[in-house]
């Protein structure tokens, strides 16, 4: 399988119990009983993921990882609720299939889902596609789903709306302290500036939290986003918050291991449209205003410091041992990079 096909797969890291999971989905996949093959996705650093390979279908099944979990982390409950709550709107989802919460099938909650073949785009380049096709096709999935009527699909109680930002805030501050870092001067910075030019609240939309190129199945042959992946961190929120994300690799260096991003580029060459353009896009889309340049500004900042939180996470479990993907210890050594990437943004609005 190719790497840029859905994910590359490696023998699995992360053992399985494969008996007790084929007893426990008897039934309910088709072509389990007749046998399993099992292997891991490569990729992904907060749950693991598996291709599950039956004579009937593959499926995908997606756990919490092994060992002491920080607090609020690895909501796999939450992916698939989200996705299960999506199906059938704008927003393209795998189909959610089986969800167990009983930590006694394979040691810890997880959930199986479809098995959507396309292309996964790890390099914001966009190698071999039309790139401006590409991220035009992103940013509109990404506007459809703030425009989900998320009342009207059942999430009312999937968040809590009010001082979305400011919670947000303080959960990764706290996150990022109980990872027990080295001292960063960046993110201390960052821990005071960010509580203290929180803008004001937008109108509150479905948050992906995670919403970047790579976290989306692509068509192989088209410009087409097939399945929108990676929502444990979705929650009900700031749309702000996503857009910024998503355009958070126009501010990061091309050899970032694993996050490369697109600063120093020539962009006109690659056909990669400005982040200027995506924004304004995204918002003549949803038809609302524009955000002013200091206030875009601090979502850049809030997105590339959650990130450095996320990393540091990824590197506490790299040292206890059951971290997710074979490269977290590598990801890890990133949280600098993105601290000095929020603190110069915020300091130029300052």
């Amino acid at each position: 399988m190719s790497e840029e096909v859905t994910g590359a797969v490696t023998a699995v890291r992360a053992a399985l119990d494969e008996a007790a999971l084929v007893a426990y989905l008897a039934g309910k996949i088709p072509g389990i009983e007749q046998g399993l093959k099992v292997r891991q996705f490569e990729g992904g650093q907060s749950n693991p993921t598996y291709l599950l390979e039956t004579a009937v279908a593959s499926y995908v099944l997606r756990k919490k990882p092994s060992g002491v979990l920080l607090a609020s982390a690895h909501m796999v409950e939450r992916e698939a609720r989200i996705m299960a709550a999506l199906k059938g709107s704008a927003v393209p989802v795998p189909d959610m299939l089986v969800f167990c919460e009983d930590p006694g099938i394979i040691g810890t909650a997880f959930f199986v889902m479809s098995y959507i073949q396309g292309r996964i785009v790890r390099d914001p380049m966009i190698p071999g596609m039309n790139a401006t096709a590409v991220y035009h096709a992103a940013v509109d999935a990404l506007a459809d789903l703030h425009d989900v009527d998320w009342a009207a699909r059942g999430l009312t109680d999937y968040g809590k709306p009010a001082q979305y930002v400011s919670r947000q805030i303080t959960r990764w501050s706290r996150q990022y302290h109980d990872a027990h870092p080295p001292e960063l001067p960046a993110m201390t910075w960052l821990l005071a500036w960010l509580p203290a030019h929180v803008p004001a609240e937008q109108p509150v939309s479905i948050a992906h939290g995670d919403f970047r190129i790579d976290n989306l199945v692509l068509a192989a042959e088209e410009p087409k986003v097939l399945a929108v992946l990676d929502w444990e961190l979705s929650t009900l929120g700031d749309p702000l918050t996503d857009l910024a994300y998503f355009c958070m690799p126009y501010h990061l260096p091309h050899d970032v291991p694993m996050l490369r991003g697109l600063a120093g580029k020539d962009l006109a060459a690659h056909a990669i449209p400005s982040e200027a353009e995506l924004v304004a896009r995204y918002c003549a889309k949803r038809t609302i205003s524009a955000p002013s340049p200091e206030v875009y500004a601090f979502y850049k900042a809030f997105g590339l410091f959650r990130m450095a939180a996320i990393l540091a996470g990824v590197r506490a479990r790299a040292e206890q041992g059951n971290a997710s993907s074979a490269n977290a210890a590598l990801l890890a050594k990133q949280v600098p990079t993105f601290a000095d990437t929020a603190r110069c943004i915020a300091e130029g609005v300052s």
